[in-house]
């Protein structure tokens, strides 16, 4: 009896390991969607659209950009993480919905490490700190200066609560004890809009909006947000050359899928995502894009992801910030 059962376990274990081989060799049959849970225009969906141009031909199927903005990026984040979980979603997110907000929100309707699988880290950018030409200032230190002697009177934009572009300004105001009201937009595109229009003073934000807008005169770029100049901006200082020390805040973009997505479809689509960022083409429309290209394994996305977790939870904490600060 007992050989008996074990003959049939055996037999279910080899029909298992069957069917998932037929189901690495079968996919994809149809069209995949990426979930982008912000605005079209914005850093992740530009992201999207470069990276779905190749990532296409890889799998021989179209990949389809799905905007779903809201919540600071909660709000597509949370769909994706409840969609079927059958090799035809992936999500295209960022920082705060995928580790940040873990701590800001009470009531979080997802948890990015049970409720999703990392996929692949595809990409970081530094943020860029500008200033509205109203300021009158050229540099970090005015820029700090006119915060101190007028509390109160400036405005920042971001690219919702929770963003890096939020909890980069926020340590910067914990670092320089100074004061702004903190105005978060839908995108990257709609915050540069206000800080052009006057609406805000200030912002630190994704180089792919910013920088355009500078070079036509409207906006003063400051300083990056990484920790070392960027070889794709490197006429910028970083915030520490500025004197300010401790201040290293960047946007990353990580692709995941919804927890129970077959290992094989997730394993091939992080190879290919990664295969993807190495090809010239695709690298140089990424760098005009200001995009720093990675493409990691799962593994070293959840690494990384966790990682992230541990050095900003004590900063919000510290800092006391709400979903509504």
């Amino acid at each position: 009896m007992k050989l008996a059962r074990l003959a049939h376990l055996s037999m279910a274990l080899t029909a298992t390991a069957m069917a998932v081989a037929a189901h690495a060799q079968e996919w994809p049959q149809r069209p995949i969607r990426i979930v982008v849970p912000f605005a079209a225009g914005s850093s992740p969906d530009i992201l999207a659209r470069i990276v779905n141009d190749k990532l296409s031909a890889r799998i021989g199927q179209p990949l389809i950009v799905d905007n779903k903005p809201g919540a600071g990026g909660n709000t597509g984040t949370d769909q994706a993480s409840k969609a079927q979980p059958d090799g035809y979603t992936f999500l295209l997110s960022v920082n705060a919905p995928l580790v940040y907000n873990t701590v800001l929100y009470k009531n979080l309707p997802y948890d990015p490490f049970k409720d999703l699988v990392p996929v692949s880290l595809a990409a970081t950018t530094p943020n860029v700190c500008a200033v509205s030409n109203s300021m009158n200032v050229d540099s970090v230190k005015g820029w700090l200066d006119a915060m101190k002697r007028n509390p109160g009177k400036f405005n920042f934009a971001s690219t919702g609560n929770g963003s890096i572009s939020h909890l980069g300004v926020e340590l910067v105001k914990l670092k320089t004890n100074s004061f702004a009201v903190h105005i978060p937009y839908a995108s990257s595109s709609q915050a540069v809009t206000a800080l052009i229009q006057g609406d805000v003073q200030y912002a630190c934000l994704p180089p792919v909006t910013v920088m355009p807008q500078v070079k036509a005169g409207r906006l003063k770029a400051l300083a990056v947000t990484s920790a070392e100049r960027s070889a794709l901006l490197p006429d910028l200082p970083t915030l520490r050359e500025s004197g300010l020390p401790d201040i290293q805040a960047v946007p990353w973009f990580a692709y995941m899928a919804p927890k129970g997505t077959p290992p094989e479809v997730v394993q091939r689509m992080s190879r290919e995502i990664a295969a993807v960022l190495k090809e010239p083409e695709t690298l140089k429309r990424l760098q005009t894009a200001y995009f720093d290209p990675v493409g990691s394994t799962p593994e070293a996305l959840n690494k990384f992801m966790v990682e992230e977790l541990r050095r900003w939870k004590p900063v919000i904490e510290r800092a006391g910030l709400k979903p509504d600060n």
